[in-house]
């Protein structure tokens, strides 16, 4: 997620928040892999189901919706609130530069 967050970032992350278009998440996409991306917009699943079309801040690096698909809903488990350490930004301040 260059240039937002770095490896080794310890965030703040609220669990069953209220996900809007803009928010970095915390998602496990289909094959288990734990993510953080940021939330673009809803969209349904293969399914038919809710989802969220989750895009990475660097869009040359990493795998995201584009590679995967949209994420159900419920497989959307956290809005990022702060990062914690190396030093604290919190909330839209985590939007990218």
């Amino acid at each position: 997620m260059l240039p937002t967050l770095r490896e080794g970032d310890l965030l703040l992350v609220r669990y069953g928040a209220r996900v809007r278009p803009g928010d970095l998440v915390v998602a496990r996409f289909a094959d288990g892999t734990l993510t953080v991306k940021r939330a673009q917009e809803r969209r349904r699943t293969a399914s038919g189901g809710a989802g969220w079309w989750l895009v990475s801040d660097n869009p040359d690096e990493g795998v995201d919706s584009r590679h995967r698909g949209p994420v159900a809903e419920d497989r959307v488990l956290a809005v990022v609130r702060l990062r914690v350490w190396p030093s604290p930004r919190v909330g839209r301040a985590l939007s990218p530069r």
